[in-house]
């Protein structure tokens, strides 16, 4: 048998695009999720020891206090592979956590003897899992997703200043429509876009450590006078996540939820965007860098397909609907708990690395797109018909009779071009001045506000 490679991967998230999720690796893989236990059990560990109550847990030594900080940062895959080795016996992955705790605190006897019935004290399986998937997701959403959203943001904002003065033929319902610039389609995303990055920002992660129903039963038969529920606030919050005072076995995943349905959402806006690019692609407006090295097409020389924007699209749908599993299924457990999530929230790494290869495409489709302004100036110019709302509404302001449908006449028995219109301006009861403001007026110049508001994003962080 081959040994694994990105060759013989069966995702394509470890085998082809391999290198554009690899931040991932260290965190959701089965190495990282035996790495985050492993610091929950140790810190569980120490926060006991800190207790005045608990007597039967003497103060660590400095050696011994070392020893068992470096289990964390030493933490390595024989290690992994040797807690995988436990769990085959004990056919229960966070019991072969514990094992092996023991098994590695024995080099220290004085360790051992201190602490060997302490390690995973009054703690379900769940207790650990749901804080280390919070150190995971809450890694993973300030190190990865947010910088790479803000990193899609700044390239779409700098897109809207640059060419905020620059017209582009709207199109309503496929059809010409008034006229806007590129700057301020764009700035409509980026503004979008920025919504949906504050409203992930601002979600906390929550996590829990009240054993196996939620009401601290163990623990308050173990130690009656230690105030739990206060223990457990701080143990949460000291690691940087929020305390989530109310829940069965289980932390209720809502807040993965929220996360779930907030990245769906701006992965969506970006579906929009990936394929309004490729429609101005396929009208001319915008082409792409051309590369001597790459081919389009296996037997039409002539084609530079837009691969980076169609790739983005297909891995946000993919991604998309492995978060929108998320927000169906991880809210229900039934009564107390079931094991059904455990399978699900596995798969966090696949539904992120989907949405990773999606960015990075995104992000190298726009470095090669060129913007064809002669082209845009064409289009707008076979499309004076598009003048027919400013002068209708300008007919309306004078209260001339039927002005709509007097224009609506005009476009429908005429061949518009620049002569037929000035003549139908000139035909209007209209006064002089406003007769020669319209006539001025060309499709590129009708864009309203639009360089305006597209250079305000810039006010939006």
């Amino acid at each position: 048998m081959n040994k694994f490679s990105p060759l013989t991967a069966i995702s394509p998230i470890d085998g082809r695009y391999y290198h554009q999720t690899h931040p991932l690796r260290n965190i959701f893989s089965e190495f990282g999720l035996l790495k985050f236990r492993i610091q929950i059990e140790i810190h569980w560990i120490q926060k006991l020891s800190h207790t005045i109550e608990i007597t039967e847990i003497p103060v660590f030594t400095e050696i011994e206090l070392n020893f068992l900080n470096n289990l964390i940062t030493n933490f390595n895959i024989t290690d992994a592979k040797h807690i995988k080795k436990i769990e085959k016996i004990t056919k229960h992955d966070v019991k072969a956590i514990e094992y092996f705790l023991k098994e590695k605190i024995s080099v220290l006897p004085d360790l051992k003897k201190k602490i060997n019935e302490f390690i995973h004290f009054a703690c379900t399986s769940e207790d650990i899992n749901n804080l280390a998937y919070g150190l995971m997701i809450s890694h993973t959403k300030n190190t990865i997703i947010l910088p790479i959203w803000k990193k899609i943001i700044d390239i779409i904002k700098k897109i809207s200043i640059k060419y905020k003065n620059t017209p582009i033929l709207s199109r309503t319902h496929g059809q010409p429509a008034s006229p806007s610039t590129l700057g301020k389609e764009t700035a409509n995303i980026a503004y979008r876009l920025i919504r949906q990055y504050h409203y992930l920002k601002s979600i906390k992660i929550l996590g829990k450590m009240n054993g196996a129903v939620g009401n601290y039963n163990a623990h308050i038969i173990a130690y009656p006078k230690i105030n739990w529920r206060k223990f457990d606030e701080e143990f949460v919050t000291s690691l940087g996540i929020s305390w989530n005072p109310y829940t069965t076995q289980i932390e209720p995943h809502d807040y993965i939820v929220e996360i779930s349905n907030r990245i769906i959402h701006f992965n969506t806006i970006l579906i929009k965007f990936n394929q309004d690019i490729w429609g101005y692609l396929s009208l001319n407006y915008f082409q792409q860098a051309y590369s001597q090295f790459e081919i389009g097409s296996s037997t039409m020389p002539h084609k530079i397909n837009p691969i980076n924007f169609e790739n983005s699209e297909g891995n946000l749908g993919l991604s998309n609907a492995i978060f929108n599993h998320f927000s169906k299924k991880l809210p229900i457990s039934r009564w107390q708990r079931d094991l059904s999530d455990s399978t699900v929230l596995r798969n966090l790494g696949v539904a992120i690395g989907h949405s990773l290869i999606a960015y990075h495409n995104l992000l190298k489709g726009i470095d090669k797109l060129i913007i064809n302004e002669k082209y845009l100036l064409q289009d707008l110019n076979k499309n004076w018909i598009i003048l027919s709302e400013a002068i209708q509404t300008v007919m309306k302001k004078y209260n001339i009779h039927n002005s709509y449908e007097r224009t609506k006449d005009f476009i429908f028995n005429e061949k518009v071009n620049p002569d037929t219109i000035k003549k139908f301006i000139e035909s209007l009861p209209l006064p002089t001045s406003e007769k020669t403001r319209l006539q001025h007026i060309t499709p590129s110049e009708y864009i309203g506000l639009a360089p305006d508001i597209a250079n305000d994003i810039i006010k939006f962080e």
